[in-house]
């Protein structure tokens, strides 16, 4: 066996057969932006969802 050989062999075991904690820290991530864009348009998503059930509320009014 070749030296290179050895060394691929060596590379994809350390590198790209331990992909187990991969999806865990990238759904952790995600939720942090997710939860800091919240925080962040706070003020703007609570008027618009209250504007959403205002109108709701007027059209359920009428029948």
């Amino acid at each position: 066996m070749s030296i290179i050989r050895i060394k691929k062999r060596i590379y994809d075991r350390l590198f790209l057969s331990n992909n187990e904690g991969m999806g865990v820290v990238e759904v952790i991530l995600i939720i942090l932006v997710l939860m800091g864009l919240v925080l962040l348009f706070k003020s703007r998503i609570t008027n618009v969802i209250k504007t959403i059930f205002d109108k709701i509320n007027s059209q359920l009014s009428g029948f």
